[in-house]
């Protein structure tokens, strides 16, 4: 019987998920703070961690990393609020599998769970084989549809088929290339593309997340290491330049690496000879590198963060991937195809989007680009009952992103009460209502309006926490989830 943690501060969350996961055959044990999280973890040994981002001791990122520094293998999802978008998909960068969005719906967690557990990743390092084909084409995939055996797909705007023109130019050389992009935006997806479009596409293709990886273990990742090299080292280990000879390592947000690392990694550049550490045997090696960054490695080097002398080794060809908000002419050819994997991921039957469910997608910013989109779609595909994707299924705070743009550029000064300063006994009346003259209907919607807004600011206010939220209007969350609810329809 697989083993799962699950480490939140909020009781009800835990017993939600033990009681959901042990009917469903897993053995489950629950913390309710990083710190008690972590002594169960080295003695329970779990397959899987779930965990909330916002602990009472310490948060979601630095649990994490704590986890990773012990255990690098095992996969852990994270739990975070919907407007936590940025902080998701920056743990994911940290090596989270996945993250899962609050309100928490369960059979959407068991299917992450099954991915992360029934995923092939090694750890820091994924080994992509590719696999030989009989028909040796090699031309790109056209626009908007599936890259060949490659479960993803190339848009249709000007800016993809630009992308897709500088892949489709350095992908026969052999030229080290650094890739710029938002998180989120696919950067591992080029890297692979230009990898199965080179002449080493019969080869491995290795993948490392700089910053998911503790400056002590990166060295042994990338290098490997000699049995008895350092307190620890019980076995010898291959590291990621082995594992890449003959073909592609990428080395995803490269500027996380630690000077000393950046160091040993300009002199394999250079020479192409590696030791493993506490090695004495030179290793020949013939990998071709491409790295990626979510900032400009020039301003790296300007803060010192990063080497000039290996940049300048690296920027042999450089591709800027454009955020999702940059194509929105891409984002239905995007959300389409997310919709067959979540189709075939739940075994429904859908067949599109409603037009609403469009025209929100096209006017949001999607800060957390195609990661975000599919999470979403992911979500909303569990959700929708129909055959098409509802607009009610989406987050609350997608569906009233420009409302709460419009209070965001033109704050109104609410009067907010919290539970300890208002009177007991006594109705709060919100302002938009308070001496509003009309009949009963224009009245009720003067209410309505009111309470709408006051949600919204307070939920601002509080970073979309609903708990908070909740307190903070003297109501409980299930009634604010209602309200919620009723207000996206």
């Amino acid at each position: 019987m697989e083993k799962i943690l699950v480490i939140d501060d909020d009781t009800d969350i835990c017993l939600l998920l033990k009681r959901f996961l042990t009917k469903n055959n897993y053995e489950v044990e629950i913390a309710h703070n990083g710190k008690s999280g972590l002594a169960i973890l080295d003695e329970f040994r779990p397959n899987l961690v779930i965990t909330d981002f916002k602990l009472g001791d310490i948060d979601g990122g630095q649990l994490l990393v704590n986890i990773k520094e012990k255990y690098p293998h095992m996969p852990v999802l994270i739990i975070t609020g919907y407007s936590d978008i940025k902080v998701a998909v920056n743990v994911m960068k940290q090596g989270a599998f996945d993250y899962v969005t609050k309100p928490l719906f369960p059979d959407e967690i068991l299917v992450t769970i099954r991915k992360a557990l029934d995923s092939t990743s090694t750890g820091f390092g994924r080994v992509v084989s590719s696999e030989k084909e009989d028909n040796p084409e090699t031309d790109l995939p056209k626009s908007g549809r599936p890259a060949k055996g490659s479960g993803y797909v190339f848009g249709n705007s000007p800016e993809s088929k630009n992308l897709i023109k500088q892949i489709e130019l350095v992908a026969p050389t052999n030229y080290s290339v650094i890739i710029y992009g938002e998180s989120g935006s696919g950067k591992e997806v080029i890297a692979h593309e230009i990898h199965k479009r080179s002449r080493r596409k019969d080869q491995p293709f290795v993948a490392m997340d700089c910053g998911a990886i503790s400056r002590e273990l990166a060295g042994s990742e990338l290098f490997g290491h000699e049995k008895g090299s350092f307190t620890g080292a019980l076995n010898q280990k291959i590291g990621h330049f082995e594992l890449a000879n003959g073909g592609t390592l990428f080395l995803d947000e490269v500027a996380n690496l630690s000077y000393e690392i950046q160091v040993s990694l300009l002199r394999i550049v250079q020479e192409r000879i590696m030791k493993r550490i506490g090695g004495t045997k030179e290793i020949q090696l013939d990998v071709r590198i491409i790295v990626a960054s979510n900032e400009k490695l020039t301003e790296a080097c300007r803060k010192g963060k990063f080497r000039e002398d290996l940049y300048h080794r690296f920027n042999e060809f450089s591709i800027d991937v454009p955020s999702l908000r940059e194509r929105k002419g891409d984002i239905m050819t995007f959300a389409r195809f997310f919709l067959e994997s979540a189709k075939a991921d739940l075994g429904k039957e859908m067949e599109g989007f409603e037009p609403a469910v469009e025209e929100t997608f096209l006017h949001y910013p999607w800060h957390g680009n195609l990661r975000e989109l599919k999470n979403v779609i992911k979500r909303a595909a569990l959700l929708s009952e129909g055959k098409l994707i509802e607009a009610r299924s989406l987050p609350f705070e997608m569906l009233n992103y420009s409302k709460l743009l419009s209070i965001e550029n033109n704050p109104q000064t609410i009067n907010i009460i919290s539970p300890e300063v208002q009177p007991q006994n006594q109705p709060f009346i919100p302002p938009a209502a308070q001496n509003t003259k009309g009949n009963q209907q224009d009245l009720k919607a003067a209410a309505l309006d009111a309470e709408y807004d006051m949600i919204l600011k307070v939920l601002q206010q509080v970073n979309f926490n609903k708990s908070k939220a909740a307190e903070i209007l003297n109501i409980d969350r299930k009634t604010l989830y209602n309200k919620m609810k009723h207000f996206s329809k």
